[in-house]
């Protein structure tokens, strides 16, 4: 039983593959492919299901095969199948088949036709990997390919302003959650000195074992995960990513933000509960977000003018609601919780588009008066400020610009005075020093040696703060995020003694993206003469082959799992001492930052409106 569960994996993997090879002009053809890759997959698992619950519901693991081994450090493929995977299949497969039978005929004679049915069917690669995971390594394959195909989805209307602005929001405070699990890996690898599943975590005598001795350890780790769940479910403070997320296509809305992807958090808290579940302080926490965030989004859907806004702040008061009921023991309730939201934010995304219409003849033929609202007995002064402050939608973005983004555009700022030729002046010599004293490491004083990775990786934040500010140059941004990797590497080098096979495992996926995307670069430059970040480009529309390929170099820059560099940043943590936090934020924060600068390269040189449009484009949505 446990070896049909890459089955179940498999089948996705194989439609994607299936729908890349068939010709954009086949509109027909890619559908069914979609069709019925999604509903055989659905069909079979509903068979097995049954079959499951005929022989007693047994928890299934398989461990599939071991990526890289080094010492005490294993990267391994695991699956694992229980009732929590049962719901989230079941769920995930049944809603996947209506979206894609709504969209066959919805996006007909869109351009963009094929590349939604691809991307749909990527998501549901990454959704399964999630689902069936048996442990945080496999799991981050699959949170990695959400993150991505979210990115592509809401940018789906590619040659407007709005969605490929709100795209890149919402990555980045995906590339946030992505961070919280890479350091929950790392505190983990410290806690059981091995690659734990999730298996194992349902064993009281263990997890109380480790924790008993290593209490702020496992608070650590709980508080880990429970920012990327709150980050990958619109919890405070992340809340407002949620109706940005809406200007891709409804079929994608109701898929993605109605009901799976935004649940993805809620599932990693129930594949964590048994971590986390003694933990009191971790579970008033968890309360306390859902309940804010319960109350905020309730307050702002009411006023919303959007419907698809409505739903969106609906859905995160919801998960909010959710996170109660898992802090509160009862899993059973949030899983059944999460199986009706789902269903009914689906259905209200897919008739949004009629409700519309609806409501505009009802405006005119069937006019209702103001009713009163339970607001109405509260002071004056009260009722008005709770209404501005969710019309406001509580300064949530406000909140994210002032206190997260705006400080690291500051800090960038300050580094305007490098220019090109100064970064290669300073800092090309500065790291071949470093690099011929971490292979000679008996002429660095013990001392200094010490001081060395905080400072490497302190360099590594500059770097890539001047990348993520630069509005010139793109080829200048792509070198210096370049850099920062190989920088980053520098610092772990010193960081412990072992073999740089697992550096150079890093850096082979950096560096061979590293010239391909430069390359790409250099290729339009030629071609077009101004690339710089001061402005939307829209180069995709005229050049689809060179952005794609720098897509995919994009991809293996940030540590999407197409490349070594995956597995070279889960490496590059476990390296990371317990009792160095310095080491761990300025790592974190250049991978954070890493990606947020790649991702705005991208987006800025091959998305949003043609340059070169002699026609005017609306630069918002309606």
């Amino acid at each position: 039983m446990n070896s049909i569960l890459n089955y179940f994996v498999l089948v996705p993997i194989v439609g994607f593959a299936l729908s890349l090879i068939i010709p954009r002009q086949h509109e027909t053809l890619i559908s069914r492919v979609s069709f019925v890759t999604v509903g055989l997959h659905m069909i079979s698992f509903q068979i097995f299901l049954v079959y499951w619950l005929w022989n007693g519901h047994p928890v299934l693991d398989t461990k599939d095969f071991v990526v890289f081994k080094a010492g005490d450090y294993e990267f391994f493929i695991d699956f694992t199948f229980d009732r929590i995977s049962a719901i989230y299949v079941f769920v995930g497969s049944f809603l996947t088949f209506l979206v894609t039978i709504y969209s066959r005929i919805y996006m007909h004679r869109e351009s963009g036709y094929k590349r939604f049915f691809n991307t749909i069917l990527f998501f549901y690669v990454g959704y399964n990997f999630i689902i069936f995971s048996g442990n945080m390594e496999t799991m981050f394959i699959g949170w990695e390919i959400l993150g991505v195909t979210s990115f592509l989805l809401i940018a789906f209307y590619r040659d407007r302003y709005l969605p490929v602005k709100n795209a890149v929001k919402v990555f980045s405070i995906y590339r946030i959650g992505d961070v919280g699990l890479l350091l929950a890996m790392w505190m983990s690898h410290h806690l059981w000195h091995e690659n734990i599943t999730f298996i194992k975590l349902n064993n009281y005598e263990l997890v109380h074992e480790h924790l008993q001795s290593h209490t702020w350890i496992g608070v650590f780790i709980s508080l880990m995960i429970l920012v990327s769940a709150a980050a990958k479910s619109a919890q405070l403070p992340f809340s407002s990513w949620l109706p940005r997320a809406m200007e891709g296509p409804t079929p994608s809305s109701a898929i993605f933000y109605g009901s799976l992807s935004v649940h993805i958090g809620v599932f990693i808290l129930l594949r964590t509960y048994p971590f986390w579940e003694y933990q009191t302080s971790v579970r008033i926490i968890i309360a306390l977000l859902g309940l804010s965030t319960a109350f905020v989004s309730t307050n702002i859907a009411r006023v919303q003018s959007s419907i698809k806004s409505q739903i969106a702040y609906a859905s995160s008061a919801q998960i909010g609601l959710i996170f109660i009921e898992l802090a509160a023991g009862f899993e059973t309730l949030a899983m059944i919780h999460f199986a009706g939201n789902a269903f009914l934010r689906t259905y209200q995304l897919l008739v949004s588009p009629s409700v519309v219409s609806y409501l505009i003849r009802e405006q005119f033929y069937s006019y209702t008066p103001h009713q009163h609202t339970f607001e109405d007995t509260w002071p004056k002064r009260l009722e008005y400020s709770l209404y501005m402050l969710s019309v406001k939608e509580f300064n949530l973005d406000s909140f994210m610009y002032r206190y997260l983004w705006n400080p690291l555009k500051m800090a960038g700022r300050k580094l305007d005075f490098l220019t090109f030729n100064r970064v290669l002046l300073i800092f090309v010599p500065l790291y071949l020093v470093g690099l011929y004293s971490v292979y000679n490491k008996d002429i660095v004083p013990d001392n200094l040696e010490h001081v060395l990775p905080l400072t490497f990786s302190l360099i590594a934040c500059i770097l890539v703060l001047k990348s993520f500010t630069e509005r010139k140059q793109a080829r200048m941004s792509w070198l210096l995020v370049i850099m920062t990797h190989f920088w980053m590497a520098l610092a772990i080098s010193f960081n412990e003694n072992f073999t740089f096979d697992q550096i150079h495992l890093y850096l082979s996926g950096v560096a061979i993206s590293g010239v391909v995307g430069f390359l790409c670069l250099r290729r339009l430059k030629n071609l077009e003469g101004n690339i710089d970040l001061d402005m939307f480009h829209g180069h995709s529309y005229h050049h689809p082959k060179i952005a794609l390929v720098f897509l995919l170099a994009c991809l293996a820059a940030t540590g999407f799992p197409i490349s070594p560099t995956f597995i070279g940043e889960d490496l590059i943590f476990s390296h990371i001492h317990e009792d160095q936090p310095a080491l761990a934020i300025f790592t974190s924060l250049a991978f954070i930052v890493d990606g947020l600068s790649i991702i705005r390269i991208y987006a800025r040189v091959f998305l949003g409106p043609h340059s070169k449009s002699v026609y005017e484009m609306a630069y918002r949505s309606s």
